[in-house]
C-alpha cells in the first residue's frame, strides 16, 4: 500500500469528507463521502452514505451514477473518507466488490474503518487485486469528527 499522496489527493479527499456532512444521521452506520475523479481532474460522480436510501454507502452511491465499464474510469481515482467496506449486512455486495467490478485502479481514503460494526479489510483486498491504495491518515481526524456520534455515544 502506498502512503504518498499529492495536494490534489488531499483536495479531493477533503471534498469527500465534506460530503459526509450531508449524511442523514444513523446510530448504525458511518457517515462517509466519496468522489470519483477522472485522470484529467474532472469530477465524474459524488456520493454520500444514505444519499438515496437508508442502506446506501458513499462509494455505492457515487458508482451508481456511472456505468461500471465507463471508459473514463480506467484512469480515475475514487476518494472515500472511510476505507471501502469489505463486508455488508444490508446489501449483497460490499463497496470493495463494487469497486473491483470497475476499472478504477486507484483508491484514496483517510480513515481505516474501525471494528465497530464489522471487520473491514477493504484496503488489503483492493491492494491484493493490484489496485493502488493510498491512505492519508493525517485527515482521519476529520472523518472521526464527522462520526463522533458513533464513537462517543
Amino acid at each position: 500500500m502506498r502512503r504518498s499522496s499529492t495536494d490534489r489527493d488531499r483536495r479531493y479527499l477533503r471534498r469527500a469528507i465534506e460530503l459526509a456532512h450531508n449524511c442523514p444521521p444513523s446510530r448504525s452506520a458511518f457517515s462517509v463521502g466519496a468522489v470519483i475523479v477522472e485522470a484529467n481532474g474532472v469530477v465524474l460522480a459524488t456520493g454520500y452514505s444514505r444519499e438515496t436510501h437508508p442502506n446506501d454507502h458513499a462509494e455505492e452511491a457515487a458508482l451508481a451514477k456511472l456505468v461500471p465499464h465507463d471508459y473514463r474510469l480506467a484512469g480515475a481515482t475514487l476518494y472515500s473518507s472511510l476505507e471501502p467496506c469489505s463486508t455488508r449486512s444490508s446489501r449483497p455486495r460490499s463497496c470493495t466488490d463494487l469497486i473491483l467490478a470497475t476499472p478504477i485502479a486507484r483508491i484514496v481514503f483517510a480513515w481505516r474503518e474501525p471494528d465497530l460494526f464489522v471487520n473491514c479489510d477493504g484496503a488489503e483486498l483492493l491492494h491484493a487485486a493490484d489496485r493502488e491504495v493510498v491512505e492519508i491518515p493525517e485527515l482521519a481526524y476529520l472523518v472521526r469528527r464527522t462520526n463522533q456520534h458513533l464513537l462517543n455515544p
